[in-house]
């Protein structure tokens, strides 16, 4: 349904729209709890998560996913305001208000999951996206951001989440150390992504075992305690002449070749 009077179209100084406008900064998000998503497979992921308080759209964009929008708190904006509520050049012409859906770590880790990734101190929001991305589509239940990690929900990390946001438990642990014993208390071996680690991902033979991969920030990799904390330090070999992996993609090999093992040995029970 549409909101506010009938034929009404807000702009950028409708004071709804000037609120969801000041929550593309942390401080706002963190003060109100919200956060935005922008296109259509972003906010048809928040309806379907229920977590969308209302949508902004144009109103040809109203018409284009009318299908999508129907029973969702919609209200139309003219294409300033909706450029105002995105941050992409190309803006798709709708955009999502949604609470943010942190889970405390106790809660995720209750559903004894098998698979999980922890971002500690990773500081570019689009490898933030990738790797929830990457989680999620390898079959990780939860992923945590420990440490001093980027905000989850910076819009650069919605977007490059592509939906996954919405699909996984979400974690913010600010204590790091904490939450390497906190996995390890739950049954989970805790193995650290490291490129000199003393273990070969390839020649590991117990990957079929409940596992939390750790992820270090894109410069300087794992803090050296927590590398140590970890149950395993594990580096994925380089085959050809790069000198190394980014983040993102050592976290995609890590975790499907854990979701590998961890479907075999599902299948073979």
């Amino acid at each position: 349904m549409r909101t506010g009077q009938p034929g009404a179209v807000f702009t950028t100084r409708t004071p709804r729209v000037v609120a969801a406008r000041r929550l593309q900064r942390r401080r706002d998000r963190d003060e109100t709890g919200r956060f935005l998503a922008e296109g259509p497979q972003a906010v048809r992921e928040a309806l379907r998560c229920g977590v969308v308080v209302e949508v902004y759209c144009t109103a040809d964009a109203l018409t284009r996913h009318a299908a999508l929008l129907d029973g969702a708190r919609v209200s139309v904006v003219d294409d300033d305001a909706l450029a105002a509520l995105t941050e992409t050049v190309q803006p798709q012409g709708l955009v999502a208000v949604c609470t943010q859906r942190d889970v405390p770590l106790a809660d995720a880790l209750r559903k004894k999951p098998r698979l999980v990734a922890v971002c500690a101190d990773i500081r570019d929001p689009g490898n933030a996206g990738t790797v929830l991305r990457t989680a999620d589509a390898a079959g990780a239940t939860a992923v945590v951001f420990a440490g001093d990690s980027v905000d989850p929900y910076n819009g650069k990390a919605v977007r490059s989440s592509a939906g996954s946001l919405f699909h996984v438990d979400v974690v913010r642990a600010r204590d790091a150390a904490a939450t390497i014993t906190a996995l390890r208390d739950a049954g989970l071996r805790v193995l650290a992504a490291d490129g000199y680690g003393e273990s070969d991902l390839f020649e590991l033979s117990d990957l079929d075992r409940p596992t939390a991969w750790l992820f270090g920030s894109e410069a300087h990799g794992l803090r050296e305690e927590l590398k140590h904390a970890a149950d395993a330090r594990v580096r994925v070999p380089i085959l050809g002449g790069a000198e190394s992996l980014n983040l993102a993609a050592a976290a995609a090999v890590c975790l499907y070749a854990s979701a590998k093992a961890l479907n075999v040995s599902k299948e073979s029970m």
